[in-house]
């Protein structure tokens, strides 16, 4: 009897009275249901009670007639598409939401002795009456609408987990039912399960995301999206993130990945968070210098790497003669540097490709970040624009940095000025759960003078639209179209019968489509296209003054067509081996209108050896060059803790850059393959061991490599690379091959935490000849501008406690090659310099000890904004390191001289601030 009354009591608030339902005549005309349901009141003696919460959930427009039909009947209609249900009783109609209210019990669920009649009338509360306290368990989710009709087995509920704070989706989360994990969320956020029919208790757990627990009710199928909070992340945790065993499992050799909201931790010039720098600090990864814009990747010229920020190519990826990033570091989401087996759906470069990606605003609400130091002031505002669904984010940054190039022990230099900024906004919107698209358009202007009487400015800009569509569990597709511009120009006005301005302009537009197909459990696919189209105007001089002695000057456009076709097949064989095999189809074309020339065979490509000039009309073939490009990587466990890797690549690079300054320099003019100058070719061949310790924060690798290319772009001796209508007559196209090895060990959790690098490595090029003037060396083997051999990078944090830590840095490197006079003679009366042979000698080794302090603000969660101060010293030691060392011949003998860009210690504090 007991039994029989508790679940009795359990239905009284509800009504247990039987439905009684007429005949009406309603006319409904409602833009929702809240109106539909008052004009049901009014049109008859019916009355409802409910929640109005639950009609706001559920937007529908009613405009219809209904004539000799039933109340239930009119319901019934209006509420098939929500999650509504309904209960007569005499003239009250009660609603709920999801489930069904029961007047009676199966007969054979109680013995007909304990059946009791229960006499006691719910009291119900008109919505309008009700208090405004929330009584709703947050913890308790209803999914689907219950039905009386007989229900299916098991029901397919899906969505996506996100970050609460930014709505930023949780990969790698598991949703546990019985301490079971029943699945996990893809890089989308996005899960999907089965459940049946009743109540379940759900445990959802993903890293740095507090552990949520919950009651789900299943009526039906549906979807439900849920929000996660973060957990407080440990302030110097190390900057090179990923699970915990990616870099044992995963396929890849040779890849970092970089999230930008560690570099804080990391003392750098001036204060300024930059992906570069810290990317320099990795085995592998090296610079030239201070000064030095670009990065040299396994041996490879800087014009060899590709660097993407959303899939669009950034020509000069620094500001300020390197020494800064050119992206807003407050922007940048996170980085993959892929140095050794690079995907094959990247090409076009031979040494590394940096893909960047930035952040999508906040969905939920308003939100930012920003910074304030002795250089530059940075800030990046994400506001939603449909809640939940789409959003922008702007970011901005300039600098007030003449005071720096003071500080710089050069007098020309001293007397300088130089400015920069940056700008970006990104747009998203998901449309459902399979569809979401967002583009991103970035600015970014230097301007800088060395000497009172020229200007320099190099501007980047780069427009993005890209896609996402999940056709179902095993086809998705991504899309996108781009295009990136690069500017330079020189602005002369030291004499009005000399003023000039000159400008270089290289674009490129850029479709890109790639679908991931899975197979099976074995086979994994990834293929698709890309297609990038070139449009280069090398050079353009225009008098500024009507009395100029000069004469406007334009050398020829350049245009070129590169098509690639990409497929990738990750094999799974068992639990240990995955062998990745990946074809790239490659295909250029050089386009007219150009006019080119024809030398003699099987000799020297001169002035004196013109055999003819052909005239190519508009989008006319001039020469085509295609290839097949091979990526083979291989992964073996030997142990939960411990793999190998092996990979070989090869890779086509149609475009080259032209210099003949040590490092990049934003005068830097690129070419395109054309009928006298050769794509050049690489291949590498890579090997890794990679071992993590079980149970503790510590990672090793050991990674050793080979390179081969060739038709590798250098110059002659007193080489004209600018206004040179004739390119091929001053450069040379030689071999190259580089090697080493690369150490890397880090501890990525405790107090004390960071990461040791070490490489040792060659990079060589060979330039020879079967004609003198284009031998070099004696056409042996000899050292790049940027062989460096010895590379150390050491990395340290310390927590004192959560709030204060101290980082350090130490760097050492091997000084870069150098060409020194080594004597003089005279011919004719004149005397000359002798040089050694190219890049004999070496400038003095570098190291620098850099110190920072951060201090986090409290951790109190409701403030207007968390925020951290860092005071950093750049180069501590005051280590005098050479950025040039040049010659001159002063009263007939040759002095050398030496720049360097901060020999003392550079004393920086920064704010920086989030909400």
């Amino acid at each position: 009897m007991k039994k029989a009354l508790s679940i009795f009591v359990l239905f009284i608030s509800f009504s247990i009275f039987s439905q009684q339902d007429s005949i009406v005549k309603v006319e409904i005309n409602a833009s929702n249901l809240t109106e539909a349901l008052n004009q049901i009141e009014k049109q008859t003696n019916y009355t409802f009670f409910y929640k109005k919460k639950w009609l706001d959930d559920n937007i529908i427009v009613v405009n219809e007639k209904f004539e000799k039909t039933t109340v239930a009947e009119i319901l019934k209609f209006i509420f098939k598409d929500t999650d509504l249900n309904f209960y007569l009783s005499k003239n009250q109609i009660i609603l709920t939401q999801n489930s069904v209210i029961y007047d009676k019990v199966a007969t054979n669920f109680i013995e007909k002795d304990e059946i009791a009649t229960i006499n006691i009338k719910p009291i119900l509360i008109k919505e309008t009456q009700k208090s405004n306290t929330n009584t709703d368990n947050d913890n308790l989710i209803v999914v689907g609408k219950e039905s009386v009709t007989k229900q299916k087995v098991s029901f397919e509920i899906s969505g996506f987990i996100m970050t609460k704070k930014n709505g930023s989706p949780v990969a790698d989360a598991n949703i546990r039912i019985q301490k079971k994990v029943i699945t996990t969320t893809n890089h989308k956020g996005f899960y999907k399960l089965m459940l049946p029919y009743g109540k379940h208790s759900i445990e959802i757990e993903a890293p740095s995301h507090k552990k949520t627990n919950l009651t789900i009710v299943v009526y039906g199928n549906g979807t439900k999206n849920f929000q996660l909070d973060e957990t407080i992340t440990e302030l110097n945790e190390v900057i090179i993130e990923g699970s915990s065993d990616k870099n044992i499992k995963s396929i890849t050799s040779g890849v970092t990945s970089i999230n930008m909201e560690d570099v804080k931790n990391v003392p750098l010039v001036l204060g300024e968070r930059d992906i570069l720098k810290v990317a320099t600090t990795l085995p592998g990864i090296k610079s030239t210098g201070e000064g030095a814009a670009g990065v040299n990747v396994r041996g490879g010229k800087e014009d060899q790497n590709l660097f993407l920020l959303d899939n669009a190519t950034i020509y000069n990826p620094s500001h300020f003669f390197g020494f800064f990033s050119s992206i807003n570091p407050y922007v940048i989401k996170n980085a993959e540097i892929y140095k050794g087996s690079i995907p094959a759906e990247f090409g076009g470069r031979l040494s590394s490709v940096f893909d960047i990606k930035s952040k999508n605003g906040n969905s939920e609400k308003i939100s930012g970040e920003g910074g304030i130091g002795p250089v530059t002031s940075n800030l990046s505002i994400g506001t939603p624009l449909v809640k939940g669904k789409s959003s922008i984010l702007l970011g901005g940054r300039a600098t007030y940095s003449d005071w720096i190039l003071k500080q710089i022990d050069n007098p020309e230099i001293k007397n300088s000025k130089a400015s920069f900024y940056d700008l970006i906004l990104k747009y998203n919107h998901q449309f459902s759960e399979k569809t979401a698209i967002e583009s991103t358009v970035y600015y970014s202007k230097d301007k800088f003078n060395l000497t009172s009487d020229s200007t320099f400015n190099y501007s980047n800009r780069i427009i993005t639209l890209n896609g996402k569509h999940s056709f179902n569990e095993k086809n998705k597709a991504e899309f996108g179209i781009s295009n990136s511009e690069y500017k330079f120009g020189i602005n002369f006005e030291k004499n009005n019968q000399k003023s000039f301005d000159f400008g270089f302009e290289v674009n490129e537009t850029k479709l890109i489509y790639k679908g991931l197909y899975n197979y099976n459990n074995i086979h994994k696919f990834t293929y698709g296209l890309n297609s990038t189209l070139y449009n280069i105007s090398p050079g353009t001089l225009t008098p500024t003054d009507e009395n100029s002695l000069l004469t406007y000057q334009s050398i020829q456009k350049e245009k070129g067509l590169e098509s690639s076709l990409f497929i990738t097949d990750n094999i799974t064989l068992n639990k240990k081996l995955i062998v990745g095999l990946g074809l790239r189809y490659t295909n250029f074309m050089a386009l007219g209108p150009s006019i080119q020339r024809k030398y003699i065979a099987n000799a020297p490509i001169t002035e004196g050896n013109i055999t003819n000039e052909i005239a190519y009309k508009k989008n006319k073939a001039i020469k085509t060059y295609n290839g097949l490009e091979y990526r083979i990587a291989l992964r073996q466990l030997l142990s939960e803790t411990i793999s190998v890797k092996l990979s070989f690549d090869t890779n086509y690079q149609y475009l080259h850059k032209l210099s003949t300054n040590t490092t990049q320099s934003p005068t830097d003019t690129w070419k395109l393959a054309d009928l006298n100058i050769k794509p050049s070719f690489g291949q590498q061949v890579a090997f890794g061991v990679y071992k993590n310790f079980k149970g503790q924060p510590y990672e090793i690798s050991l990674e050793t490599y080979y390179k081969k290319s060739k038709n590798i772009l250098d110059y002659k001796i007193g080489a004209e690379l600018i206004l040179n209508e004739h390119i091929e007559t001053e450069v040379l196209q030689g071999k190259g091959k580089s090697y080493g090895i690369e150490f890397l060990v880090k501890k990525t959790s405790g107090s004390l935490n960071g990461w040791i690098g070490y490489s040792y490595s060659k990079s060589l090029i060979k330039l020879d000849s079967q004609f003198n003037e284009e031998i070099v060396n004696n056409g042996d083997y000899f050292p790049t501008n940027f062989d460096k051999p010895h590379d150390l990078s050491v990395i340290l944090n310390y927590k004192f406690t959560k709030r204060y830590s101290l980082s350090t840095n130490f760097i050492y490197q091997t000084g870069r090659p150098i060409t020194y006079p080594i004597g003089s003679y005279e011919f004719g009366g004149n005397q000359y310099i002798l040089y050694s042979d190219r890049n004999e000698f070496r400038v003095p080794d570098y190291y620098r000890l850099d110190i920072g302090f951060n201090v986090e603000g409290n951790h109190k969660i409701k403030k207007l904004a968390h925020s951290y101060w860092n005071i950093s010293i750049y180069n501590v030691l005051g280590r005098n390191n050479p950025y040039s060392v040049y010659f001159v011949t002063e009263q007939g003998k040759v002095k050398s001289y030496q720049t360097s860009i901060f020999s003392i210690p550079i004393p920086t504090i920064t704010y920086n601030f989030k909400f």
